[in-house]
């Protein structure tokens, strides 16, 4: 089976707010192996990046502008995903950006062109339940060297993914168990977690107060409310 692990970079968080992709990563793996097969290109947004998603992967408005637009490197995207199962870390924000690119060419969703997609956050959270399951807190849990990451980017951030992945599936005879056959879904479904001792910690309050203020930031730049803050008769 060949697996396809996928990362975008973004001009934001929400392509209901008209926020585009600016690039696109994807690397091979096949056998358990790393393959030296790569896609990964820079995506003319026609729109300016939010200085928000610039501070996280570093890609400037001037140097997107000569990059080519979606629609002329969706096809090789599409090549390059073909008959494979693609792996992606929260996947639906990444399948929500490319389905959105897609629909804007006439060329339905993403789904349509491969294999199926594994999100590999809901994979970790039901072999980790409890605990923080970013690629970051991943890495560190699989001693997976990130070093080199400095910025998020969607090829390095692929080239960590695969590690993890692999990690997370060790002594399977393949990528996908039958737990990952569940985390497939990019659905609102949710899973059951097993019962278990879970280790609480709390956040401290100087935490507490840079989430709120991180919060407050995210809703004035996408003019929108977190949902879990509205209040509702």
């Amino acid at each position: 089976m060949r697996y396809v692990i996928l990362d975008t970079e973004t001009t934001g968080l929400s392509p209901a707010n008209g926020h585009r992709i600016v690039e696109i990563a994807a690397i091979e793996v096949e056998s358990r192996n790393v393959t030296n097969k790569v896609f990964q290109v820079y995506v003319n947004p026609q729109r300016l990046v939010e200085p928000e998603a610039f501070q996280v992967h570093g890609l400037s408005d001037e140097f997107l502008e000569d990059k080519p637009m979606f629609d002329v490197i969706v096809n090789d995207l599409l090549a390059f995903v073909k008959g494979s199962q693609v792996v992606i870390h929260n996947a639906s924000f990444d399948v929500g950006f490319l389905n959105m690119e897609f629909e804007k060419l006439g060329l339905g969703v993403f789904t349509e062109y491969c294999d199926g997609v594994i999100d590999s956050l809901a994979l970790a959270r039901r072999l980790h339940p409890g605990r923080r399951n970013s690629l970051d807190a991943l890495c560190e849990r699989y001693s997976i060297d990130r070093s080199s990451r400095t910025l998020h980017g969607a090829l390095i951030d692929t080239q960590l993914l695969a590690e993890v992945y692999l990690a997370m599936t060790r002594g399977q005879d393949s990528l996908l168990s039958d737990d990952a056959d569940e985390a497939q879904s990019i659905s609102s479904q949710g899973s059951e977690v097993p019962e278990t001792h879970v280790l609480v910690v709390k956040a401290s309050k100087e935490e507490l107060n840079a989430h709120e203020k991180y919060l407050d930031q995210l809703e004035r730049s996408e003019n929108i409310k977190a949902t879990w803050t509205i209040v509702t008769e």
